[in-house]
């Protein structure tokens, strides 16, 4: 059982200890009830992730908050080559990809400076204890003209299906991830996203952070959103 308050989002390292101890709980069906909860779209938003990274056969890819591999492999798929972090061993050893993974923060990788082509994270950001100096790591170990995406939760700009997606998101879920994992993991997670800053300061952060040619996108009408962004600068 999690041992966390989803009442109440920790700050600071009680986040990072919670966050920790949250996913090595949830991580032996953590992917089965993603597939579900999401009908399976999560699937196509990985694919079309890695797609829009354009990056060619061959290029270093750093997946930060791997959890057990999905774009791992998504990305050995289009003939990348991944390297996983997470701050879960428990995510990691419930892994099942042959790519290189380490136990990390991912506000401190250990990684040199401009090592990799580029950067892909899926549903993390939120989890983070601040995004500024992530994206700040991130612009330091991306190559210049590396590449970043970074897929996350949404919430659709349209009333009825944002009515609904608030619905499924915090009534729905909860119970499904209840049925089949943790409960209490999954009533946090869904508030969760309230550490989501709004999309114009999310993007203004990836500015800011050495990606200035930054843009956003919506899959599914809203219920997740992708950032993606060059490395324009090694100066930072």
């Amino acid at each position: 059982m999690v041992d966390i308050n989803p009442e109440e989002l920790p700050e600071g390292e009680a986040k990072v200890q919670a966050v920790r101890a949250m996913f090595d709980v949830i991580a032996p069906r953590y992917d089965l009830v993603n597939r579900v909860m999401t009908l399976r779209l999560d699937v196509g938003w990985r694919r079309k992730t890695v797609r829009r990274l354009l990056l060619g056969p061959g290029s270093l890819v750093l997946d930060l908050a791997c959890g057990t591999g999905d774009f791992c492999r998504e990305l050995r798929a289009y003939d990348l080559i991944p390297i996983g972090a997470d701050l879960s061993f428990g995510m990691l050893a419930a892994g099942s990809t042959g790519a290189p993974l380490v136990q990390a923060d991912i506000l401190r990788l250990p990684m040199p400076d401009a090592s990799v082509d580029g950067v892909t994270c899926g549903f993390a950001l939120r989890n983070l204890v601040k995004l500024a100096p992530f994206f700040a790591e991130l612009a330091r170990v991306v190559r210049p003209g590396g590449r970043i995406a970074l897929l996350e939760v949404a919430e659709p700009p349209n009333p009825v299906l944002r009515w609904g997606h608030g619905v499924y998101f915090g009534k729905v879920v909860p119970r499904i991830g209840g049925m089949l994992s943790d409960p209490t993991a999954y009533r946090y997670l869904p508030k969760s996203v309230a550490y989501l800053p709004e999309p114009d300061e999310l993007m203004a952060m990836v500015c800011d952070g050495g990606f200035t040619d930054a843009s956003r996108s919506l899959f599914s009408g809203g219920l997740s959103q992708l950032l993606l962004g060059t490395r324009d600068r090694a100066d930072r």
